[in-house]
């Protein structure tokens, strides 16, 4: 199996899905969006700034009830150009860009979306049971990013430094549940609990972990971020 690879932690006129985008900042990193004739889509609170051309307003998506039990947002906030535009969230960490090609689709931990070009879909579900969480939980969500017939770009952002994996078919790596960020609808996600006796009046404690199989690729957070569960 690859050792985990760091992602470039900064990116200068990339141009991809219809927009140039920009991300710098070393501690709390900021992603600057150059809009032309493609809107963006993103959560309000995450807004940094903005050119006084670029329009905002708000964009609906199927499973409204879906976000509001996950603790998101019915209603994503949309941007249309001309113009620059710029987002952060109150974190440190690292933000990158997942350039998605025609039939491509990536799964991504809930609270972990940036931004995404308008012609990325939306849509979320929520895994139930034990074989999918840690620590006596009941369910989480995961969002879906595809593109059905465009190219379109994801952003997302990780707390630490976000490292990338790609696994063959048949492929494993266990990884700590909070610290994975998304992955190709391909990698199969399971749980892993192993109880340790302690001998210590007869009490017990127990390690959990996530395991992926490949083939596909996951992107992983140094600085572990506890799930939300339901």
């Amino acid at each position: 199996m690859p050792v985990p690879v760091l992602m470039p932690t900064a990116e200068r006129d990339a141009k991809f899905g219809g927009v140039t985008y920009h991300i710098e900042g070393e501690l709390v990193p900021v992603l600057h969006v150059e809009l032309g004739a493609t809107a963006i889509y993103f959560e309000h609170y995450i807004l940094l700034w903005k050119d006084p051309s670029v329009l905002i307003g708000t964009k609906s998506f199927k499973g409204a009830l879906r976000r509001v039990l996950a603790g998101m947002p019915v209603f994503m906030t949309e941007a249309k150009g001309p113009g620059r535009i710029g987002f952060s969230r109150d974190g440190a960490g690292h933000i990158i860009a997942l350039h998605l090609h025609a039939g491509e689709s990536v799964e991504v931990r809930e609270h972990q979306f940036v931004a995404a070009t308008e012609n990325v879909e939306y849509s979320c579900t929520r895994v139930k049971g034990v074989t999918n969480l840690f620590l006596g939980g009941t369910g989480m969500f995961i969002d879906k990013f595809a593109c059905q017939s465009d190219e379109g770009v994801l952003w997302l952002h990780g707390y630490g430094n976000i490292f990338e994996i790609t696994l063959a078919e048949g492929e494993q790596i266990d990884l700590e549940p909070g610290s994975w960020i998304c992955k190709e609808s391909t990698v199969k996600m399971e749980t892993q609990l192993q109880r340790f006796s302690t001998g210590f009046f007869a009490s017990a404690m127990q390690l959990c972990w996530n395991r992926f199989t490949g083939p596909g690729w996951i992107a992983i957070q140094s600085m572990s971020l506890p799930l939300q569960t339901e």
